[in-house]
């Protein structure tokens, strides 16, 4: 039960990942505004952080296949997310409240309800 609860809980967060990877490399356009950015160098920011995104799943994806054999990669996955969390709510709570639609795609990284 715990093995696959781990699993579980990993799939959901490379598939996230994943999902925002796709969309960031390839329809960034659709994506900028919500980091309040534009144009050209606003997409490939967002393709930047695709590259990112797929590179920050290979812990994920060894941690998924076999939690137990993996286990360095189960800690450096779980490590991974602390420290994104920890940085987003720095990021999110210095951010001016007019800045709402930035705050907005924060949240949906991070989970953070505020």
């Amino acid at each position: 039960m715990r093995l696959w609860t781990a699993r579980t809980l990993i799939i959901l967060v490379v598939a996230w990942n994943l999902q925002a990877a796709a969309l960031f490399l390839f329809q960034p356009a659709a994506a900028v505004a919500g980091f309040e950015l534009s144009g050209m160098p606003g997409e490939a920011a967002l393709r930047g952080l695709a590259v990112l995104f797929l590179m920050w799943n290979v812990p994920y994806c060894l941690a998924a296949w076999q939690p137990a054999r993996h286990l360095i990669s189960l800690k450096e996955a779980l490590a991974m997310q602390a420290i994104g969390l920890l940085g987003e709510t720095l990021i999110y709570f210095n951010l001016a409240s007019t800045h709402s639609i930035l705050r907005g795609s924060i949240l949906r990284f991070s989970f953070l309800c505020v």
